[in-house]
């Protein structure tokens, strides 16, 4: 019911979606919990060995792995899609596999046809800020919180109690060993691209987020903190408004030989892992006829 919704799913939606949150369709909820479980998985070593241990299969069947090269163009020519990357020569391909943001791809390849382009423009999304601590001690008052749903009552998470969404103690699920010692805490939250966090210093996100910390344990002191990195992307979370269904891309694109394949097209499920491969077997697929 209404006080249902206003106590409970109200602020974590604002936490979530912000200024999005009263339009975000409560099919993408339904899925959300329809797939849920209390089971949980962890590659240990983390995410980035698991891509380590993906790059190594990929370049055993003769791929290439380029780092720190961002593309400026993807160019329909008569021979396939040339490929222009910052600092070197362009390259053609004869197939191109796009998996970042709709919005990205529409600067990227303005070759697109104008109602393609424009679907993209109107997909929303949100970006992510994570401040992730070493801490020397524990945070939680006991040893078995995992992650905490913080309420919000204003998107604007610099005027809320604590200044973002998720409080997660990693070594609550995954021991301290793995860390040597350190008790790892994420605080993240979703904003919107132009939102402060994008453009506040490490220093200024860490001195707000860390003032915070006591309302979780009064016993917070800072010199608890070993060290700290700060993280931000602005394409982390897909907004599926009312009759996102009807708006979802297709993975085989205008131009012949682009296909398109993100978290923007996963719906109604989230985003993550299941999903994207998931998708990514779609799109492989697609592209290769089957």
């Amino acid at each position: 019911g209404q006080k249902i919704h206003d106590i409970s799913w109200k602020p974590l939606l604002i936490g979530k979606f912000g200024d999005y949150y009263d339009k975000v369709n409560m099919a993408w909820l339904w899925a959300r919990l329809y797939v849920r479980s209390f089971s949980l998985g962890y590659f240990e070593g983390g995410f980035q060995f698991f891509v380590d241990v993906l790059t190594t299969a990929v370049e055993s069947h003769g791929a290439q792995t380029h780092l720190n090269a961002p593309v400026e163009r993807i160019q329909p020519i008569p021979d396939g899609l040339q490929i222009q990357v910052k600092g070197a020569a362009a390259e053609t391909f004869d197939r191109v596999l796009f998996t970042s943001s709709p919005h990205l791809l529409s600067r990227l390849a303005p070759d697109l046809s104008p109602d393609y382009l424009s679907g993209l423009q109107q997909l929303n999304s949100m970006g992510a800020v994570v401040l992730v601590l070493a801490l020397k001690q524990p945070l939680m008052a006991d040893s078995h919180t995992y992650w905490l749903n913080l309420p919000a009552d204003t998107p604007d998470k610099t005027q809320t109690d604590i200044p973002f969404l998720a409080l997660v103690e990693h070594t609550n699920y995954i021991d301290k060993a793995h860390y040597g010692g350190d008790h790892i805490i994420y605080c993240g939250d979703y904003i919107k691209t132009d939102h402060a966090y994008f453009s506040m210093s490490q220093a200024e996100i860490e001195e707000l987020f860390l003032a915070a910390l006591p309302k979780i344990n009064p016993n917070f002191r800072r010199d608890w903190v070993r060290k700290s990195w700060l993280f931000r992307a602005p394409y982390a979370q897909p907004v599926p408004l009312v009759n996102h269904s009807q708006n979802i891309p297709d993975i085989r694109t205008p131009l012949p030989g682009l296909y398109f394949a993100s978290m923007s097209q996963v719906y109604p499920w989230d985003r993550g892992t299941n999903f994207a491969v998931e998708i990514g077997r779609r799109a492989a697929s697609v592209i290769s006829g089957q």
